[in-house]
């Protein structure tokens, strides 16, 4: 298993290496995007398997100003594992386990590179300090707790590595299968336990003689970390949202309150995404993208972060989740490439007409 990033479509000429190397040197020229170029850089080096220049792209950005330093040395410990330096990777963990990072996203990173490593007990090891650490020693797992802390995925995580283990079912594993029951109410699922999925990985392991069946369920848990992974480390996108026709008609049916934001205009509510991005840009805003928005989608991300969708901030975070994810389109795009609302006309004779300024 290894750890990805979110890749943009690559042309027929386009180089990941080369590319990251180009991107070393335009940090030097914009120290003040000096942390977001470099883990671009980074990523594009995995992308290409250039892991130890990965590795050391990712020491010169901890040498300096880092303002995420420990998701930074966290993705640092993936690129180890990725290279196939073991004992580094051990001693970086024991480094960034020593700085008790209180967000979960790295202890859950660190625990799936693990995982990936074929370590599940270091794995299982690394989510309930995890867990102990942001929750508090001794503090019962409460489900308010568990939303305070985003202990979600450090809990399913660990539940899965254990029944790798065989471990017997604990507090905290109640507590995962609670979780996950929530989880699966808020956005759906196939409506099977935690024991019910994740004894799948240890049937296989220990007693399938069916090697098909082995290899198709090794393959579906690596592209299950592969995917989360993915998620965490996407790099940063300003989105803007915008709807297509059917979708702004659902929303403003079911929504009536949220034409006072978009209005009731298709037509016009384009022009004004398209207005807003230029006017980011002109701002000297980096990394802008368009993502076209589903109701279905919303309402998900919504109950999944119990909030409500008519909240501007979480349509906002809605639009920056599909950017992570990797759903989103670099604006602008090609001024003789199809414009971002889909239309089919090319973007210079629709949004991107100088008319429209």
């Amino acid at each position: 298993m290894t750890h990805k990033h979110p890749r943009r479509a690559p042309g027929p000429s386009f180089s990941p290496d080369a590319a990251a190397a180009e991107l070393l040197a335009l940090a030097e020229q914009q120290p003040e995007n000096r942390e977001e170029i470099l883990q671009r850089a980074a990523a594009l080096y995995e992308e290409a398997g250039e892991y130890d220049s990965a590795v050391q792209t990712y020491d010169v950005l901890l040498a300096g100003e880092c303002a995420d330093r420990n998701m930074v040395a966290a993705y640092r410990i993936g690129a180890l594992h990725d290279a196939g330096r073991e004992d580094e990777l051990r001693a970086a963990a024991t480094e960034l386990r020593a700085r008790h990072p209180r967000d979960w996203a790295p202890w859950h990173f660190v625990a799936e590179t693990f995982e990936a490593a074929g370590d599940p007990r270091a794995a299982a090891d690394w989510c309930t300090v995890g867990i102990s650490h942001l929750a508090g020693p001794g503090t019962p797992l409460t489900d308010s707790v568990i939303t305070d802390a985003r202990l979600d995925d450090l809990l399913v995580t660990r539940h899965r590595v254990r029944r790798v283990l065989a471990e017997p079912h604990d507090d905290w594993d109640e507590a995962a299968d609670r979780a996950h029951a929530q989880r699966a109410d808020f956005i759906g699922g196939s409506g099977h336990t935690l024991d019910e999925l994740h004894d799948l990985t240890r049937q296989s392991a220990l007693s399938s003689d069916d090697p098909d069946k082995l290899r198709a369920e090794i393959e579906r848990l690596t592209e299950e970390v592969a995917q989360r992974r993915a998620h965490l480390n996407a790099p940063r996108m300003t989105c803007v949202l915008y709807w297509p026709q059917e979708e702004f008609d659902d929303l403003l049916r079911h929504h009536p309150g949220l034409v006072e934001h978009y209005g009731d205009d298709h037509t016009e509510h384009l022009v004004q995404v398209e207005k807003l991005l230029r006017n980011y840009s002109d701002q000297g805003l980096p990394r802008l993208g368009t993502a076209g928005g589903a109701l279905t989608g919303l309402a998900s991300f919504a109950r999944d972060e119990r909030a409500e969708l008519t909240d501007a901030s979480v349509r906002a975070e809605y639009g920056a989740d599909l950017a992570r994810r990797g759903l989103a389109e670099p604006w602008p795009p090609p001024r003789n490439g199809p414009c971002w609302c889909s239309s089919g006309r090319k973007y210079k004779k629709c949004h991107g007409s100088p008319a429209l300024g």
